[in-house]
């Protein structure tokens, strides 16, 4: 039986400008929560919105609403890239998850894709009752290899405009490290941003009682990585009711053409699927 669902476009007024969201709102009956999608960073975002809009589909379809919300100087939000910080993201988050919460939408769930994961997780460590479960799809295990990797999407440009004598990353982290912003693949990175990104630790993050469901896209869905198994445990031991799954599939954040994973949607929802009667 198909839920009756409605498609609302709009600009959430924010402390700076407004935030372009889309909100997949389920009516009646068949209402049972809400999950706040947290998108990934920079291009990321961009390659992923194929698999978002599936995915808040399918969500929706399960009972729940889902609101996808651009943050500041992303997409369709108010605000350049390079004026966007961490601090500011986070109040983004908080600003949606009200509006959420006043619009009777709730329990409230969240839901991050590679970066977005890590952010939507420290919010939940400043709203610890806030929301009821996490769905962290890919998220960054370092912040600082993270980096790194942004950073190397500015060398390779160089390399190919100046024969191999362009920027390096120890160059592109001591301009940061100065106070100065770099451009990587046009993207403006301001040093707060970067020195924020560059702290995440996946490993830091607890919160007794929280559940949270990990799904790992891997090349091929084999046993868990030892990473994995020691964050896991980790968790646990502080509380954290931590699951974690690999699917089998393309890193379509990254990936040239657009890609769709099926078997991750089919797996994301069923975790929410709801119980027999």
């Amino acid at each position: 039986m198909q839920v009756s669902v409605e498609l609302e476009a709009f600009f959430l007024p924010a402390e700076i400008g407004s935030r372009f969201t889309l909100f997949h709102r389920v009516r009646g009956s068949d209402a049972r929560g809400a999950i706040l999608y947290v998108h990934p960073f920079a291009e990321e975002m961009n390659k992923s919105r194929r698999m978002a809009a599936l995915q808040a589909r399918a969500f929706a379809q399960a009972g729940f609403s889902v609101l996808q919300l651009d943050l500041y100087g992303c997409g369709d939000s108010s605000g350049d890239f390079g004026d966007a910080r961490w601090e500011i993201w986070k109040r983004d988050l908080a600003l949606a998850s009200t509006w959420l919460m006043q619009s009777g939408e709730g329990p409230l769930h969240l839901w991050g894709l590679r970066l977005g994961a890590n952010l939507a997780l420290e919010c939940w460590g400043d709203m610890p009752d806030r929301y009821a479960s996490a769905i962290l799809w890919q998220p960054v295990i370092n912040g600082q290899s993270f980096l790194n990797q942004f950073l190397r999407l500015a060398v390779a440009e160089d390399a190919l405009r100046a024969n191999g004598h362009g920027r390096t990353t120890d160059t592109l982290r001591a301009t940061l490290s100065a106070g100065q912003s770099v451009e990587v693949a046009g993207y403006e990175l301001a040093p707060e941003l970067a020195s924020a990104i560059a702290s995440q630790q996946l490993a830091s993050w607890s919160l007794s009682g929280a559940t949270l469901h990990w799904l790992d896209i891997r090349a091929s869905a084999s046993d868990m990585p030892p990473m994995a198994q020691q964050l896991l445990e980790s968790w646990q031991r502080h509380g954290v009711a931590a699951s974690y799954r690999p699917v089998s599939g393309e890193p379509f954040w990254t990936t040239q053409e657009i890609v769709e994973l099926p078997q991750l949607i089919a797996v994301t929802t069923a975790l929410y699927a709801a119980p027999a009667q």
